[in-house]
């Protein structure tokens, strides 16, 4: 069984306190976010994981609890550092705080533990693709050193970012703008030692050499534990997603970083 912590909300940045308790308890109880009132407990004895994926955009209120969590668990970061600043993700502290925070990860954790997401670029009309690029190559340089991965998408326009995207006068590109752009970004990844990798793009990822990402890793989790995991595709996923099937014990509309391209307000 492998825990996701969360796609649904910043456990590590809102919720450290609380998943500590749940880690020390050895159960977490679990609502389906379709329908609240069905509720499942989860086992958190290390004995029933076989790794925990942490999502965050601030990981920096756990990070206190990293050698108690190193004592029984299996677990890396998925963490995210876009090119965009508080017109975008108002909740986030300065982007200057939150690299500091990306590099400590690492240094306490490896680089292979702590992954780069630069998710999502999106286009908008008066920004050049080329100072996008600008800008990604600035966090990628600093950032190189301190992780084994980028990996990157394009916004989606959900019905619940839709108003705010248009804001700002984002679009929807063509598919050959994509690719164009994607080709940039693996070109970039490879002078800087690090694989790029998409999330669930529809792609034509072996023209550009990309491999698409697997968020949920069962490779990555079996290298760092030592030992093979047998755990299925994740069902109900893009068909481009390469996650490994998991447990997500977050809750829908309680991150407060406000980012208004997030799919999960």
């Amino acid at each position: 069984m492998i825990i996701s912590a969360s796609r649904r909300t910043d456990i590590p940045a809102f919720f450290a306190g609380w998943f500590m308790e749940k880690i020390r308890s050895g159960a977490v109880q679990v609502s389906n976010p379709f329908n609240p009132r069905q509720i499942r407990t989860v086992s958190l004895r290390p004995e029933d994981v076989d790794g925990i994926v942490f999502w965050s955009k601030n990981p920096a209120p756990l990070m206190p609890h990293l050698r108690e969590l190193n004592s029984g668990y299996t677990f890396y970061f998925q963490f995210t550092i876009t090119i965009y600043g508080r017109e975008f993700e108002p909740g986030l502290p300065a982007k200057e705080e939150v690299i500091a925070t990306f590099k400590r990860l690492s240094e306490q954790l490896g680089r292979e533990r702590v992954i780069w997401r630069c998710d999502p670029f999106i286009f908008r009309r008066g920004e050049s693709p080329e100072a996008m690029l600008e800008k990604w190559h600035q966090l990628a340089e600093e950032l190189a050193p301190y992780t084994e991965k980028c990996i990157f998408s394009f916004v989606d326009f959900y019905a619940k970012c839709r108003k705010p995207l248009t804001a700002v006068d984002a679009f929807e590109p063509q598919l050959s703008a994509k690719i164009d752009f994607a080709r940039r970004i693996a070109s970039g990844c490879r002078e800087l030692n690090i694989t790029p990798h998409t999330c669930a793009e529809a792609l034509p990822l072996a023209e550009l050499d990309i491999t698409p990402a697997a968020c949920i890793d069962k490779v990555l989790l079996s290298r760092l534990s030592g030992k093979p995991l047998a755990v299925p595709r994740a069902a109900h996923q893009r068909k481009e997603c390469g996650c490994a099937a998991s447990i997500d014990i977050g809750t829908y509309g309680s991150c407060s970083h406000k980012c208004i391209y997030c799919y999960a307000k």
